[in-house]
């Protein structure tokens, strides 16, 4: 459901306990965590996609990486998808930006000509916290979506994840990233 037609790990994981379990809440040990989800999903995609999920995932990172230089007085960060290796066709670039205020982002992109759209979403340190403003934008054929968070913020987002995979990076680590796949194995 994620690498065939774009399902959120949320989404899909209710979707199979229907399936699977007959149930639509099914108590949180019977289901996989998002590493598990994360893994497989790679695993499918290498045996069925190889070599275009491959060049997917080149595009769209070169095309994150140019967003994130344009953006660079944003401080922004690559999530999801195009980082962790699972960007599909259905996937877009997620960023987070650290501003001081949000419309800042937005004049700067209006200024440009870049159409956007604003929505929210969910803040990344989970529920307690407000949802942040999210600008929608296209760039070289490709979706982005721009979180918006304040500078405070950005003292948390930096945490490595307790399994050591990467969580979020900036233009650098991206690059260093790009790199490193290039080389020959």
């Amino acid at each position: 459901m994620i690498a065939q037609d774009g399902a959120d790990y949320g989404t899909a994981k209710a979707k199979a306990a229907r399936q699977v379990l007959g149930v639509d809440r099914p108590s949180p040990n019977y289901l996989p965590d998002n590493i598990q989800v994360e893994d497989e999903v790679r695993r499918y995609q290498a045996l069925f996609h190889g070599p275009a999920q491959a060049a997917r995932l080149k595009r769209l990172r070169q095309a994150a990486l140019e967003v994130m230089e344009q953006l660079a007085d944003f401080r922004p960060y690559l999530t999801g998808a195009v980082l962790n290796g699972t960007a599909g066709e259905h996937d877009d670039i997620h960023l987070q930006l650290f501003v001081d205020s949000a419309k800042e982002v937005e004049i700067w992109l209006l200024g440009r000509g870049v159409d956007i759209d604003i929505s929210e979403t969910p803040h990344f340190r989970g529920g307690r916290h407000d949802a942040v403003e999210t600008v929608s934008f296209g760039w070289q054929k490709e979706t982005v979506h721009a979180e918006l968070y304040e500078m405070n913020d950005l003292r948390g987002a930096l945490k490595p994840r307790a399994d050591g995979r990467l969580q979020r990076v900036d233009a650098a680590g991206l690059r260093a990233l790009m790199i490193n796949e290039d080389k020959p194995q």
